[in-house]
């Protein structure tokens, strides 16, 4: 039967042998592929994923940036204690002054560095920006102190700060007004000591709370403002605060009770609902305190 298929239809017979022989793996190709993924990974990373690359001396090596310990960063407040003043330290020309000479009357003080390259800048831009807002003169009213922490500062680095951000006072501040101070290091630990300033050295810059005090005539501390953020009525509220030479939690409550803060205005506004409901609730108790007491009168005339 294969014999006579054979004879009738010979091409059909030659194209598949054809056909089955170019079908037939070839074995040394095989084994190429097989050497290939051995040596050089699988076909995956080949064709479509990238191997990780192995990191490199340097990197692997490199000393991580230093950190400060948050233990010995921070804000301790010590509302009602008092500066040392008879610390020394170096205005802007370089002379030795006290703080006794600069804090005699309601005073701003700013803990900073002058080279540093983000929040001290911001923190003293703001206090350019909200100075010139106060109903308050600078110089006369009170006084503001920008004083370095940094014991390798100078005073040239203080006078070129004092030109910087007396200019975006817009020329509102006199000089007498705002002071930037630099010192040694006792005077340095003694002050931030003092006031409850912990901070820390890290590389060339520094790990520092944000914030500013304000003292009264006499060096008592009445007030910390927090963050870079500081609004005219808080500031104002604060100086007003250290004229009268009380440390003011009372009086900050309850302007904190009467205004809320509105972030679209960036203002205070009186809340109506709050101080009125407060208004209505007080009536309303003290006209069932009434009743009670003369309830309690009514019987006592009748049976006398």
């Amino acid at each position: 039967m294969i014999n006579c298929c054979q004879r009738r239809f010979p091409g059909i017979f030659i194209l598949l042998a054809s056909l089955l022989l170019l079908s037939a793996p070839d074995p040394t190709r095989a084994a190429k592929h097989a050497h290939d993924d051995t040596t050089t990974g699988s076909g995956h990373q080949q064709h479509g994923e990238v191997a990780p690359a192995k990191p490199s001396a340097q990197n692997q090596y490199q000393n991580p940036p230093p950190i400060a310990d948050p233990a010995k960063v921070g804000l301790d407040e010590r509302l009602g204690a008092r500066l040392p003043l008879e610390l020394s330290f170096r205005d802007e020309d370089g002379h030795p002054v006290q703080l006794r000479e600069l804090v005699d009357r309601p005073t701003v003080i700013a803990p900073v560095y002058y080279r540093c390259p983000n929040v001290c800048h911001f923190l003293q831009g703001e206090l350019a920006q909200v100075l010139p807002q106060l109903q308050l003169a600078a110089g006369s009213d009170y006084r503001v102190l920008s004083i370095s922490f940094d014991e390798t500062e100078t005073p040239e680095i203080a006078r070129r700060n004092r030109d910087t951000y007396l200019a975006a006072a817009g020329g509102k501040v006199p000089q007498e007004g705002w002071r930037f101070l630099t010192g040694d290091p006792p005077a340095i630990m003694a002050l931030t000591g003092a006031v409850g300033y912990r901070f820390q050295r890290v590389g060339v810059d520094f790990q520092h709370p944000v914030a500013i005090l304000v003292v009264s005539a006499d060096g008592t501390i009445v007030r910390y403002l927090h963050g870079t953020r500081i609004l005219p009525k808080d500031l104002a509220l604060a100086l007003s605060e250290a004229k009268a030479g009380v440390v003011g939690t009372t009086i900050r409550k309850m302007v904190q009770y009467c205004f809320s803060y509105d972030p679209a205005q960036k203002t205070y506004v009186f809340n109506l609902l709050r101080v009125a409901a407060t208004v209505i609730l007080a009536t309303l108790g003290a006209f069932f305190v009434f009743l009670l007491l003369t309830g309690k009168k009514r019987p006592k005339d009748r049976s006398s």
